[in-house]
């Protein structure tokens, strides 16, 4: 028997070589009565083959009041939050040339694996690089030295490797890919330190220079067929790292906002662009938050407030601090811009924690009012790169180049829980769990239908109920799975 080509090439290319069906699409039922629907549920599990699989499908019933002792998830879709925007990741230089060496039929598999909604994940988020960044293979920008008025700007450099690859993703995801960018540093001789790496700051007489890059690089793109949906102010403004970065207090990337970035963008046309402050760590997500939209001048121009989740290295995740923004700033978004595990080894390649990290950030922000969700790299080669810093780390699918292989993490599949079953435009809506060991959030699609992710990460297999306006079904979580419910 026949099966389709994404059975066909998770079969072949899952590190864990594990059997994997091919996946179903779920639909809306119609039923006009919660009592007939049918429930459709798709697991990921430890120690089985199951990877975004269809287990069974099931049907509500009435139930009684749940016992004390009853585990429940209970959905109520009459409460509605956040609108979904996307899930999504990183189509850097490494991703890019990574993705060149493959074979061709490797990259079309690459490209459906991410971008088709039926056959694969269906991202509809992707984030690059302005200038180069630690996953690129050399340091690079686009104008020559010390042109501060960007007559020499131009993105010969991206076209060898990442706009084509771009291009690529975008007509996998049907157009439908928000692609947003992000600079790592300005030119070394912009900057207080003459370095683009090891952070440093832009000299306040290049401000306009530099606002003024970001409007090159827009219209360069787009002038090659690749619309820009938005752009974050800077990468890690707070980090002083080995690689590409540089160094903005709350307040002087306020001022850089409020004064010379919004002002040039509306200037060119581009107020439509998706202008996203901070995009660092939840640590310090509060303050540098509150100081931009408490500025008036300033937060005219912020669609959103994205963060990153190295947090961890301090101390451990603080999820409450996204819930601390979208109660005292509920007209802006917020989004998770970049994650990713690593030290890189092949030896902890399987390892089941990877994936389960996902899954757990992701339920947290979506339940604390994130409207989006961007992982790092889509692709890294059998180092864990390309990188030109060698500070190697995991990518959902990794290459092995010299082979012409794909080797599909636990990761993919855990992100796929979400990116493939909540679809743009949904509404998250409450899902909440009597058990601390069950970890859930739900949403309400465009077409009615409702995607229910619930995750267990502990050794225990759990029964469970899913209630919803009286009725229920009763299914099973796996020890350390990831289930996706639909109706």
């Amino acid at each position: 028997m026949k099966l389709k080509i994404f059975a066909i090439l998770m079969l072949t290319a899952t590190a864990c070589n594990q059997k994997t069906v091919s996946i179903v699409p779920g639909t809306q039922a119609k039923n006009d009565t919660v009592a007939r629907e049918k429930v459709t549920v798709f697991t990921t599990a430890d120690s089985t083959q199951f990877r975004l699989t269809h287990t069974e499908t099931l049907t509500f019933s009435p139930f009684g009041q749940p016992f004390e002792n009853q585990p429940c998830v209970f959905v109520d879709p009459s409460k509605t939050f956040q609108t979904f925007v996307g899930i999504g990741g990183a189509l850097t230089d490494a991703s890019a040339e990574t993705f060149a060496k493959l074979p061709p039929n490797k990259q079309q598999e690459l490209l459906q694996a991410y971008f088709d909604e039926e056959k694969g994940i269906g991202y509809t988020v992707a984030r690059a690089n302005i200038n180069s960044c630690d996953f690129s293979s050399d340091m690079y920008t686009y104008v020559s030295e010390g042109d501060w008025e960007l007559r020499t700007f131009n993105i010969a450099h991206d076209e060898r490797f990442k706009i084509p690859f771009i291009k690529k993703a975008m007509a996998a995801a049907d157009g439908k890919l928000d692609f947003f960018v992000s600079p790592w540093s300005p030119p070394a001789w912009m900057k207080d330190n003459n370095s683009m790496l090891q952070g440093g700051k832009l000299k306040p007489e290049f401000y306009d220079s530099w606002a003024n890059y970001y409007v090159k690089f827009i219209q360069a793109y787009e002038k090659l067929g690749i619309p820009v949906w938005g752009l974050s102010v800077q990468n890690e403004p707070m980090a002083k790292q080995t690689w590409e970065s540089c160094i903005y207090t709350a307040q002087e990337e306020t001022d850089f906002i409020k004064n010379h970035l919004g002002p040039t963008l509306e200037k060119n046309g581009l107020s439509d662009k998706k202008l996203i402050a901070w995009d660092h760590n939840r640590d310090l997500l509060y303050q540098r938050a509150s100081t931009y939209l408490s500025d008036p001048e300033a937060a005219k121009y912020i669609w959103g407030i994205g963060f990153h989740w190295y947090e961890i290295w301090n101390g451990g995740r603080q999820y409450e601090n996204v819930k601390r923004v979208t109660e005292a700033f509920p007209g802006k978004n917020l989004l998770l811009t970049e994650a990713c595990n690593y030290p890189f080894s092949w030896a902890t390649f399987n390892d089941w924690a990877w994936g389960e990290q996902y899954g757990e950030n992701m339920i947290h922000d979506f339940n604390n009012g994130a409207v989006a969700w961007t992982d790092w790299n889509i692709l890294l080669d059998e180092t864990g790169g390309p990188n030109h810093v060698r500070n190697f780390c995991f990518a959902p699918v990794h290459a092995k180049t010299q082979e012409g292989t794909l080797h599909y993490m636990n990761s993919y599949f855990y992100i796929g829980h979400f990116s493939k079953f909540i679809r743009p435009g949904a509404r998250r809506i409450v899902s909440s769990s009597s058990r601390a060991q069950l970890l859930t959030t739900a949403f309400l699609n465009p077409d009615g239908s409702i995607a229910v992710v619930v995750m267990n990460p502990t050794r225990e297999k759990i029964g469970y109920r899913m209630y919803l306006a009286g009725q229920a079904v009763e299914t099973v979580s796996l020890p350390h799975s990831i289930a996706t419910l639909l109706f």
